[in-house]
């Protein structure tokens, strides 16, 4: 008697064709199926109905948000009496992903890690960085208007040879961007969960540091850790008074580290000097205090926004969906649930 063929969840679309051709041929493995639903109340709805029983593994993008909701209570729930037991997030930040509730159905799930994630990423930090250290956002937009440098012309910058960076979260991208920073001149020091070896810190020249030290020694502050319930709003107002006054925060994580209105408000007191920001709060709403700051260098979220990486984290998703049915593991797991039993 033949088994049933597993089935695989595809929420969003997948944009280039190495990738698709890669996912078409997990079809040998399962069935590959996609929801009607457009929307979270119609999703939990189809969830419910029975439509996606069978369904071993779920590959969803970040955009398919808009279709599921956060996958968080009664979706994951509906998920695991369907028999998901395996969720592979296209993406390095999986907030919109209830890892907990995950957890406790016996779902694993796992991000993109490939190095071009790390590497585009750490290059969209470094080019923030540079811009708001030098001052280059007021001159743009005086050069677009007609108005060459300006009148008066924009303050001078800092070189970044001699300045320090400190960086929160010193995973791949974190350690990428010290790498790059450092051929740049600069010395960094770092906080993480996790301390550097005396041989890993003495490689990658950094120096770790307590979290108040980094605020107060940095130059320039990038944020580089996951949001989670203990790093929502880390940064907000008595964070920024105790940076320098001609410091800069460079995010290029997610929006909800920082206390978006407190951040105009150190900017707005000169408290801190500038910042550069690849991510928000509420995207893809913008505080209207940072648009109109003319000191500050913004980004639609862009940091992964090149054909070889957004590629090479489709593939890297879809290698995480086939490592699971071939295998019963994924192959990059996310760190809460490191010591969670195999599926």
């Amino acid at each position: 008697m033949s088994t049933a063929k597993p089935k695989v969840l595809l929420l969003g679309e997948i944009e280039h064709a190495p990738a698709q051709a890669a996912y078409d041929s997990l079809s040998s493995l399962a069935d590959l199926i996609t929801p009607k639903s457009t929307q979270p109340a119609e999703f939990l709805e189809e969830c419910r109905s029975g439509a996606f029983n069978g369904t071993k593994a779920v590959c969803r993008t970040f955009q398919s948000v808009s279709i599921t909701g956060r996958i968080e209570g009664e979706v994951v729930r509906a998920l695991a009496e369907a028999g998901v037991r395996f969720i592979a997030h296209n993406g390095a930040g999986y907030d919109q992903i209830d890892i907990p509730s995950c957890t406790s159905h016996s779902i694993h799930v796992s991000n993109t890690a490939p190095p071009a994630l790390t590497a585009a990423t750490a290059d969209t930090a470094l080019f923030l960085l540079l811009g708001a250290l030098r001052n280059f956002n007021s001159s743009i937009s005086s050069l677009r208007s007609g108005h060459w440098r300006g009148s008066p012309p924009a303050a001078l910058g800092h070189d970044p040879l001699g300045k320090t960076l400190g960086i929160l979260g010193m995973g791949g991208i974190g350690s990428n961007l010290a790498h790059k920073a450092k051929a740049l001149g600069m010395e960094v020091i770092y906080h993480n969960r996790r301390k550097f070896s005396d041989d890993e810190e003495q490689e990658a020249g950094v120096r770790y540091v307590d979290f108040d030290t980094l605020l107060r020694e940095s130059d320039v502050v990038s944020l580089n850790p996951p949001l989670n319930e203990s790093t929502r709003g880390i940064i907000g107002k008595k964070e920024f008074e105790k940076m320098k006054m001609e410091g800069v925060l460079v995010n290029t994580a997610r929006g909800g580290v920082v206390d978006e209105a407190a951040l105009v408000e150190a900017l707005d007191s000169g408290q801190i000097a500038s910042c550069g920001l690849d991510v928000y709060e509420d995207e893809p709403n913008v505080h209207p205090g940072l648009i109109d700051n003319p000191k500050v260098m913004l980004l639609p979220h862009m940091g992964t926004w090149t054909v070889e990486t957004q590629t090479e984290m489709e593939l890297w998703n879809i290698a995480n969906v086939r490592s699971a049915l071939e295998t019963g593991k994924l192959k990059s797991q996310v760190s809460e649930q490191r010591d969670m039993e195999d599926a």
